[in-house]
């Protein structure tokens, strides 16, 4: 049977001071990873640092999983700067050395991955010497480079430039075509691109210039979501090209957008827009979790939404933590055949929600505050002597509280609902804020992390003992 980090039950504390289990270092890895951005504050802190320690204590010990953990959060999790991070660690120790540059084709989707790997790199540990690894995976990359990627993303802002990657790593060109074009890059003297960022600039953020973007058909699926409230307030004739797109089941799945991008456009519009806009980014929410894998049998949904999820996920959002665990919440809701959706905090609170519930506009009536009351879901489990098959909790695991009245730990509640009510019931934990710490352990027992939609999928797998997270990542092969 396949279950993820099982036999982890050497006992901590918690941010709270309550009890906790430790996370080996590798799945303490993947939580932090798949549920940060980096360098951003947390209720408790920012765990960067902490992070790390725990990438150097892998890469000694895992190198290759590194990784491949750093391509699957890219590629299949859509994280940025923390596949950078992990990229640039590879590069700087010696055991990783052997995988960085496949680290560097993996994680490279856009032209500026490799030059925020770069300025990591630098940043963290000075320019002298550049491991050569790092140099030969970039130079990989940047044979590939047309004239329009290179001015796109040539970062004249930045502390590190397109022009000084080739200055650094010094590639060898293709033909003299290329090396005059990388000539070119070095003295500034590429063409300019026709993006929205610099139609924008040269022609302002008004009613014609987006016309004319929306008909140019260079606008990016998330440059339309992130640019949504600019658009509604220009108010261009071919408003519903933009919406169509956006709703468009190919656009969608092409994009890998996190579901809360969709909850952060729709809280960005949400004082100026109308029905249709509202109905569009619910569409292309539901677009975006179809054909995820069913839940059968009973299962209950614990959300949590106490204090310490009340906080933004990074210091650019509007989303804060409990909303994109309501958000995981009702999209688990729509893949059950019979659920129970609770939230609690200091209390726990039930809502009759349906597989049709709309998600996005849901979010907002949902209240929050208090303390992290964990063992309050088992409790009504208990004393309402409901029969699940599973539990599905979404929190940051930084319980603050035992059961008052039993002095038990939400991992004895679980046991105690295992021995009174359902012996084979599985506890499905995801982590939504990587701290480092558990609070469930033993069998039957799954710990997920991240931020995505497909963190739902590895309760089937877990179940059916096909895989688990760790797993996943340590068998697939990203590298295209």
């Amino acid at each position: 049977m396949s279950k993820f980090n099982q036999n982890q039950s050497i006992k901590t504390v918690n941010n709270c001071g309550q009890p906790a289990y430790k996370m080996a270092d590798k799945e303490k890895l993947v939580s932090q990873v798949l549920t940060s951005f980096f360098n951003e504050s947390k209720f408790y802190g920012d765990n960067s640092e902490d992070m790390q320690k725990t990438i150097v204590n892998v890469i000694k010990a895992e190198p290759e999983f590194v990784s491949k953990l750093a391509i699957f959060a890219r590629r299949v999790f859509n994280m940025r700067s923390v596949s950078h991070v992990l990229t640039a660690y590879l590069a700087h120790e010696n055991e990783g050395k052997p995988f960085v540059r496949d680290t560097v084709k993996g994680v490279t989707v856009r032209g500026d991955d490799v030059t925020e790997i770069m300025a990591f790199y630098i940043n963290t540990f000075g320019k002298r010497p550049i491991p050569n690894s790092l140099k030969k995976g970039i130079n990989d990359v940047l044979v590939n480079f047309d004239e329009y990627t290179l001015a796109k993303y040539k970062g004249d802002k930045k502390s590190v430039k397109m022009r000084d990657l080739l200055c650094i790593c010094r590639p060898s060109p293709k033909n003299n075509e290329q090396s005059e074009m990388w000539k070119r890059c070095i003295e500034g003297n590429l063409a300019v691109p026709v993006t929205w960022e610099t139609e924008l600039s040269k022609n302002g953020n008004n009613k014609e210039t987006w016309e004319n973007l929306i008909e140019s058909g260079k606008v990016g699926y998330m440059a339309y979501l992130r640019n949504l409230r600019n658009i509604l307030q220009a108010k261009p004739s071919n408003l519903q090209t933009v919406l169509d797109i956006i709703q468009n089941p190919d656009r969608v799945k092409k994009s890998k957008q996190l579901p809360f991008r969709y909850l952060s456009a729709y809280k960005a519009v949400s004082d100026i827009a109308g029905s249709k806009v509202f109905d569009t980014l619910e569409n292309a929410l539901e677009i975006s979790v179809e054909n995820m894998p069913k839940l059968s049998g009973t299962t209950v949904i614990a959300v949590d939404v106490s204090g310490s999820m009340d906080y933004p996920v990074s210091r650019n959002s509007n989303v804060m933590y409990y909303e994109i665990a309501v958000l995981l919440g009702l999209i688990a809701n729509k893949i059950c055949d019979n659920s129970l959706f609770y939230t609690f905090d200091t209390e726990i609170r039930k809502f009759n929600f349906s597989s049709k519930t709309p998600v996005l506009e849901t979010i907002k009536h949902i209240e929050y505050g208090g303390g992290t009351n964990m063992y309050l879901p088992f409790k009504e489990m208990l004393d309402k002597k409901i029969k699940a098959d599973r539990i599905i909790i979404l929190s940051d695991n930084e319980c603050n509280s035992i059961n008052w009245y039993s002095r038990k730990t939400v991992q004895q509640m679980a046991d105690e609902y295992r021995k009174k009510s359902n012996q084979n019931m599985w506890v499905h934990a995801i982590d939504l804020a990587g701290y480092g710490t558990q609070q469930f352990h033993g069998d039957r027992t799954n710990i997920i992390a991240g931020w995505s939609e497909k963190v739902l999928d590895f309760i089937n797998l877990a179940e059916n003992g096909t895989t688990n997270l760790i797993k996943m990542i340590e068998d697939c092969d990203y590298v295209q």
